[in-house]
């Protein structure tokens, strides 16, 4: 779980699945897509996390993220720690 998480934008990843070695890091902060915190799941580069954008949850614009507001995220962020086991339906 990472709080003001950086995010790594890597068009390979978002358009293919498959990281590259062409990314840029975008440092936290408001235009930080993945918003105020991170939660890793299993498969590398793919999370729960915030956004910067709230008027985008509820239509398909990620890659296999699920994004949740920020206050949700942080909220969720207290209720599990690293280890536990989620079922996402």
């Amino acid at each position: 779980i990472a709080k003001l998480p950086r995010f790594r934008y890597d068009k390979e990843m978002l358009e293919h699945g498959e990281r590259s070695g062409n990314f840029y890091m975008l440092p936290p902060g408001p235009r930080n897509p993945v918003g105020v915190m991170w939660i890793a799941l299993n498969k590398k580069g793919i999370g729960i996390h915030g956004t910067d954008d709230p008027g985008s949850i509820g239509h398909a614009v990620s890659h296999g993220c699920i994004r949740l507001a920020n206050w949700d995220v942080v909220r969720l962020a207290t209720k599990i720690k690293q280890g536990d086991n989620v079922s996402i339906h």
